[in-house]
């Protein structure tokens, strides 16, 4: 194994272990933290059931219990769609932004801040991981609305490309499930192949 396989690995592990340790705190199962702290960040595209369960990689009767148990502690709230007929979108409540704060995705941000490191470089080569590993495991890309192959800034305001639909400021530094890499067609790291 590399070295870089088996500090990836730890570092999972690792990150595993806060993320149970600070749903254990709050009385939630890992999968319950992990939905809340998808919906601090999801645009209004990504902030559906199905966009839940694709970004974690469950089931949607998962995920429909997950977020059944997460609206009956008052974490979050569901709002009809006044464009999409069925559709349901999910917000934190201020007692599910209150579960996020101070928890482990702020805490690794200071200690990566702390660390010295050049974080630009070290998100653009986690990145490339990232999509690669997506890729591996047929895993659907969600990235950041502005980074987006479909993100058009024209005249000083913003669209989305794909639905034509003008995006608040605040809508575009949210991911996004429709997200598309504009950057698609440098190379990627590719999977070791097999001998026979």
């Amino acid at each position: 194994m590399k070295p870089s396989v088996f500090i990836l690995e730890r570092v999972a592990a690792l990150l595993q272990q806060l993320l149970r340790d600070d749903a254990a705190r709050h009385g939630l199962l890992p999968v319950h933290l992990q939905v809340l702290g998808y919906l601090a960040q999801a645009n209004r595209y990504s902030d559906i059931p199905i966009a839940v369960a694709s970004y974690l990689g469950v089931t949607r009767g998962t995920v429909s219990q997950t977020l059944a148990v997460l609206e009956r502690k008052g974490l979050i709230s569901r709002s009809s769609d006044d464009r999409h007929g069925r559709r349901v979108h999910l917000q934190l409540t201020a007692a599910g932004e209150e579960v996020l704060a101070g928890s482990w995705p702020q805490r690794l941000d200071r200690l990566l801040a702390a660390s010295g490191a050049d974080l630009d470089e070290l998100a653009s080569q986690l990145r490339a991981v990232l999509g690669s590993l997506q890729r591996l495991n047929d895993r659907q890309a969600f990235g950041q609305c502005r980074e987006c192959a479909h993100f058009l800034a024209e005249n000083g305001s913003q669209r989305c490309g794909l639905t034509g639909e003008m995006l608040a400021v605040e809508q575009t530094i949210r991911i996004c499930r429709e997200w598309s890499d504009p950057r698609a067609d440098r190379p990627a790291l590719q999977a070791p192949t097999r001998s026979p």
